[in-house]
């Protein structure tokens, strides 16, 4: 699997975070097939997703990169909506992030 190293800076969101707040990571991997256009990670509870993760870049199929998550939240529950160049909208919620060391797209 190939990384994007460069990308995984511009994946990272980076608020002051309080100490005793769990910033978290995860490796997303695409086996799609199709490139992801956009990745969006929301807390779980919010009415609508948050910023575009990949800031207007894309992940080609067959890559993966490393997603940093330091919001200063002590939760682990999160929304994931995963945008496709061919259209296609995959979303997926109530996903435990401190429990996976890996999110595949396939």
């Amino acid at each position: 699997m190939r990384k994007l190293t460069a990308l995984a800076a511009a994946l990272a969101i980076g608020w002051s975070a309080p100490a005793m707040a769990q910033d978290l990571s995860f490796m997303l991997t695409n086996s799609t097939g199709v490139s992801v256009t956009a990745f969006h990670v929301s807390h779980t509870g919010t009415n609508s997703w948050e910023e575009d993760l990949l800031g207007g870049s894309y992940l080609p199929h067959g890559y993966e990169v490393e997603v940093f998550i330091a919001d200063g939240r002590r939760t682990c529950m999160y929304d994931i909506r995963s945008e496709f160049a061919d259209g296609d909208v995959v979303e997926d919620f109530d996903v435990d992030l401190c429990s996976l060391a890996s999110y595949d797209l396939h």
